[in-house]
C-alpha cells in the first residue's frame, strides 16, 4: 500500500496504551513509506498518529472541513492540507487519496467514518482493505455487535470477514497487504450505483 486513511478520535482519551500505539502507528507508516491520510488535527489521537509520522519524516495528508479548522486545531507540519466544504466531502477526499483504511480508537465521528467506508465496500463501490486496530480490546464490543448482526440475519458473514482485525500494527498491516476483496455484487452495473 502507498497510502492509508486512519480514522480516529480528535480526543486523546485516557488510555496510555492507545495514545502510545497511535504515535507508533504513525511512525510505522512513515518507516514503511506509507502516506498517512487523516483528519488534519494536531490534537487528540489524530495528532498522535500524525506526530509519529512527522517525527519519522513520513508523508502526511490532512483533510478537514472548513468549519472545523479552528475547533480541531489544524496541524501546520503536514506535507499537504486539503480543506473541504463539509464532512461528507472530507470522507470522499480521504477515500480518493487512500489505498486502504484503518480504524483506531475514537468516538461517534470515527464510527461514522468506519460504517460509511465499510458500507461502500459492502455495496461494491470500492475494493480497498478496511482494518480495525483493536488496541487494548477497545473494539471488542463493536466486533461482538457485528457478529450479532450476522447471527440475526442483518449482515452477511462474508461482509463481516471483509473487515480485517488485529491487535498489533504489524499484524494488521500484513493482513491489509494480503487482503483479497469480495467479488462485486452481481446487481451492480459497470458504473456502480
Amino acid at each position: 500500500m502507498i497510502s492509508i486513511s486512519v480514522f480516529c478520535g480528535s480526543s486523546e482519551g485516557n488510555d496510555k496504551g492507545i495514545i502510545d500505539t497511535a504515535y507508533n502507528l504513525g511512525a510505522t507508516l512513515a518507516i514503511n513509506n506509507i502516506t498517512l491520510v487523516y483528519g488534519a488535527s494536531r490534537i487528540g489521537i489524530m495528532g498522535k498518529v500524525a506526530q509519529g509520522a512527522i517525527d519519522k519524516k513520513g508523508k502526511t495528508i490532512g483533510v478537514i472541513p472548513n468549519f472545523l479548522r479552528t475547533k480541531e486545531i489544524v496541524n501546520n507540519e503536514l506535507t499537504e492540507l486539503i480543506v473541504t466544504q463539509n464532512m461528507h466531502d472530507r470522507k470522499v477526499v480521504m477515500y480518493e487519496k487512500s489505498d486502504g483504511f484503518m480504524i483506531i480508537p475514537g468516538g461517534f465521528g470515527t464510527m461514522d467514518e468506519f460504517f460509511e467506508i465499510t458500507t461502500w465496500g459492502q455495496l461494491g463501490l470500492h475494493t480497498k482493505p478496511i482494518g480495525i486496530l483493536n488496541i487494548n480490546g477497545y473494539y471488542d464490543s463493536l466486533i461482538t455487535q457485528c457478529k450479532m448482526m450476522v447471527e440475526r440475519g442483518f449482515l452477511k458473514q462474508a461482509n463481516l470477514e471483509a473487515v480485517v482485525i488485529d491487535h498489533s500494527i504489524e499484524g494488521l498491516l500484513d493482513k491489509m497487504n494480503n487482503y483479497v476483496p469480495l467479488p462485486a455484487p452481481k446487481w451492480l452495473n459497470k458504473e456502480g450505483l
